[in-house]
């Protein structure tokens, strides 16, 4: 049986069997991402496919790999107008395969993740595709959350101001050298949090490598994934980290040309107009949330250096990961500046 860090299969296998799920054979697994976020693996059976994710297994910033709060949040969302897959268990007893994991079914589609994957789309299927990430996207903010049991998921008053300092208190957990320039950002950021803001859901990571397209309709998304980041908060920091997300400097985070930066997309002045139109929305304060996602995408970054640096990822493409902290930076104190 091939050997995976951070999955027992001889285990998953017990834990399935207790938690009611019929297996065909022994479990075979296909890892789909070593370490960005959280480790991913296909699992498969002789007859059905799984998706399971876990923590990475070194280096972590707690909050970004909570998987037992991605899987409440897709729990709730199953009979919403937001596409999540189904959910079928989670543990959360660190003795079964050392961290907490979910598993839920697979959903066919595509997911685009690169430039490349790009290549055999029109121009009108990008344009497309794109204005149904942003209806998406709009649809989830504006899904009531107290009505979908989702009340007690976090507190959103206050949120910015926890965001701001959340993203201060892991940048030291994971800094692998003092940055005076992401010192005054965040100061920066601390002196001009907006007065008042919305509550909605927020997913905390979106872009388009974080859905799932359905097979041949690239205009229809069939699922939302990577939740660990989801909280109830403001809605405007969703579709600030969705606009800086196109930043070229965004290549160096996921190691490859990512899709998302590629100049086929539309602007991010036509992204954020998009979102107003669908959602009804104003984007106030724009430029305070655009300098908080830099600032957020910063930090991830040098998280993500940090745990290649330990030796904590599994896969290629984490090496440059830490190139891109200045490039955010910079950019967030610029969009400070107006």
């Amino acid at each position: 049986m091939t050997e995976h860090r951070g999955l027992d299969l001889i285990a998953l296998e017990r834990f399935l069997a207790d938690s009611g799920v019929e297996l065909d054979g022994p479990l075979r697994a296909e890892l789909i991402s070593g370490g960005k976020s959280n480790l991913t693996y296909a699992i498969s059976d002789h007859t059905s496919r799984w998706v399971l994710r876990r923590p990475p297994t070194a280096g972590l910033t707690p909050t970004a790999h909570d998987v037992a709060r991605e899987y409440r949040i897709t729990s709730a969302l199953q009979d919403t107008a937001v596409p999540v897959a189904r959910t079928v268990a989670l543990c959360e007893d660190d003795s079964v395969m050392g961290a907490s994991f979910t598993v839920v079914e697979h959903v066919s589609g595509r997911v685009i993740r690169t430039k490349t994957d790009l290549a055999d789309l029109t121009d009108q299927d990008i344009h497309d595709c794109t204005r149904e990430l942003v209806r998406v996207l709009g649809a989830l903010h504006n899904v009531d959350y107290q009505a979908a049991g989702l009340a007690s998921f976090g507190r959103p008053d206050g949120y910015v101001t926890r965001q701001v300092a959340l993203w201060a208190k892991q940048w030291a957990r994971v800094k692998t050298a003092d940055s005076a320039d992401l010192d005054r950002l965040h100061a920066a950021l601390a002196e001009s949090i907006p007065a008042h803001s919305e509550a909605s859901i927020v997913h905390g990571d979106y872009r388009i490598d974080n859905t799932i397209l359905a097979p041949g309709q690239t205009s229809r998304v069939a699922a939302v994934v990577d939740w660990e980041m989801s909280a109830l908060g403001d809605p405007l920091t969703d579709v600030a980290l969705m606009c800086v997300y196109r930043n070229p400097a965004f290549d160096l985070v996921i190691g490859e040309p990512a899709a998302w930066t590629s100049e086929r997309l539309p602007s991010v002045d036509d992204l954020a107009h998009w979102y107003t139109t669908t959602s009804g929305r104003e984007l106030k304060n724009w430029n305070f949330y655009l300098a908080l996602a830099n600032f957020k995408l910063a930090v991830i970054a040098e998280g993500i250096n940090h745990r290649y640096l330990v030796g904590a990822t599994v896969g290629d493409g984490f090496d440059r990961a830490g190139e891109s902290v200045p490039d955010f930076i910079t950019a967030g104190l610029r969009a400070l500046k107006g």
